[in-house]
């Protein structure tokens, strides 16, 4: 539907030329999710990183008739600031819309980046842009746009296209409903909802995501005394706040197996879902494992490799991602600590409720405490995961014929283990619309840890990708 060395040569020249120096300074702004810095208000980052993408935005007005951009701002009930939105416009020569999607928050700096490399200093070696955001999502709002400038200069046929570009994802969107709400009726009923927040299980093809999972997030703590006592004195009478911790979370999950036990966060897994992971299996190979990097000696948890695809796609899961009250070794006297707090994160499968998997999870966790120690669970986020409308023909059509031409290779489809709730409630928005979502996270790209990095060339052709769907949604 287009001309594609045309395509190519456009974004080629639009990444290395303008978009990737406007990546390099946006990954300097640690502009961090508000769930990881509650005075991202008055720390100003957030409003950094918006002003930067916005004005590119602006920038680019000149190039796709009747394109505006404007940045959205709400408050709370209380007067407090939401975080903001960008919101694009487009028109179009069709009466259909499409709506595409992406966000510009990040998560914290973590640990671990090797020598030279970190969160908020941009490094590029060869393909790779390094730093935080680049590609979990700061790419979004450029290649949306460029995608739009490649119609443009190619006077192809499209549909009205709208822009949404949210800052507070990777906090579980909770301010995202309320701007939802307030442009509804400028955001009108999306045919096409094109999300590029997702990932890519190789770099040689299109990858859709055709499920999500969901999450539950929360702090438990036990607390056993009013005070820390010494070791020597009080271990073999007060039972450690530390083991009563793992009592609990064997109620929850198999130490063994890493099945969760609790009932509620499980699901029937569609057979089509099954079958797309076998075949995502058979193409990717070891690749499915090898992509983590596992120290010398370590092996993944399942040992075939279609059930690895479904476990981290389809059955709910148990991380523990951080600890309060635990001194650094350095400074661990012989205490027995007053009390254990664990941070939470249970991935649930699609078609899980998320408000009844956290119900189910305090229930579990609290229930008759051992020794009569007090524990308390508090859910602090709980998101929907999302399960893909079947394909239309013309859709299927279309980004394996994108794939094939840019990539030079049939499109792939896969469910993934991350959140992104925009698409649960977009799903319930727009029941009749058909979803992209894709994304360049795949192997290595670590979004959330340390050294992550944008892979250059997935971007430029994944571009081209969705400029090709555009024009062939309008042409169906």
């Amino acid at each position: 539907m287009i001309d594609h060395t045309a395509a190519l040569g456009f974004a080629e020249q639009a990444w290395e030329g303008d978009i990737l120096p406007q990546l390099v300074e946006y990954i300097r702004i640690p502009n961090k999710s508000p769930a990881f810095d509650r005075e991202w208000a008055a720390a100003g980052h957030m409003d950094r990183a918006v002003d930067l993408i916005a004005a590119w935005c602006r920038a680019q007005t000149a190039h796709i008739p009747g394109l505006t951009v404007e940045v959205v701002r709400l408050a709370n009930a209380d007067g407090t600031p939401r975080t903001p939105v960008i919101f694009m416009e487009a028109p179009g020569d069709t009466d259909d819309t499409v709506l595409l999607y992406g966000h510009l928050d990040k998560q914290p700096e973590m640990t671990g980046w090797r020598e030279g490399l970190g969160p908020w200093e941009p490094v590029r070696e060869g393909d790779r842009l390094y730093g935080r955001g680049g590609a979990d999502d700061g790419y979004a709002a450029f290649a949306s746009l460029t995608a739009l400038r490649i119609l443009a200069e190619q006077k192809k046929t499209r549909a009205r296209c709208v822009v949404l570009i949210e800052a507070c994802e990777e906090s579980g969107s909770y301010d995202l409903p309320a701007y939802i709400d307030h442009l509804a009726a400028r955001i009108g009923s999306p045919s096409l909802v094109v999300c590029l927040d997702s990932g890519c299980a190789n770099y040689d093809q299109l990858w859709m995501t055709t499920s999500l999972r969901g999450l539950v997030g929360g702090r438990l703590t036990v607390k056993i005394l009013r005070e820390g006592v010494h070791s020597g004195d009080a271990s073999g009478i007060v039972p450690s706040s530390f083991r009563i911790v793992r009592q609990l979370l064997e109620r929850i999950e198999d130490t063994h197996t890493g099945e969760m036990l609790v009932g509620e966060l499980h699901t029937e897994i569609p057979e089509a879902r099954v079958a797309q992971a076998r075949a995502a299996a058979k193409a990717l190979g070891f690749e499915v494992f090898q992509k983590f990097p596992f120290v010398g000696g370590a092996m993944p948890a399942p040992t075939d490799l279609t059930e690895m695809v479904l476990a981290r796609t389809w059955r709910p899961t148990l991380s523990v991602t951080g600890a309060d009250d635990l001194p650094p070794t350095a400074k661990a006297g012989n205490v027995l600590r007053p009390q254990t707090t664990l941070k939470l994160s249970v991935r649930i499968p699609p078609r899980v409720d998320p408000a009844e998997a956290g119900e189910a999870l305090t229930e579990a966790l609290t229930a008759d405490p051992p020794y009569g120690a007090d524990v308390s669970f508090h859910v602090e986020s709980a998101s929907p995961g999302w399960d893909a409308p079947a394909l239309a023909p013309w859709l299927e059509e279309a980004v394996h014929a994108a794939s094939k031409t840019f990539f030079g290779r049939h499109a792939m489809a896969m469910g993934e283990g991350g959140t992104i709730p925009f698409m649960g409630m977009l799903g319930e928005k727009f029941p009749e619309a058909q979803f992209l979502i894709t994304g360049v996270l795949g192997p290595g790209s670590n979004a959330h840890g340390p050294n992550e990095y944008l892979h250059i060339p997935t971007c430029k052709r994944l571009t081209c990708c969705v400029a090709d769907v555009i024009a062939r949604h309008a042409a169906r």
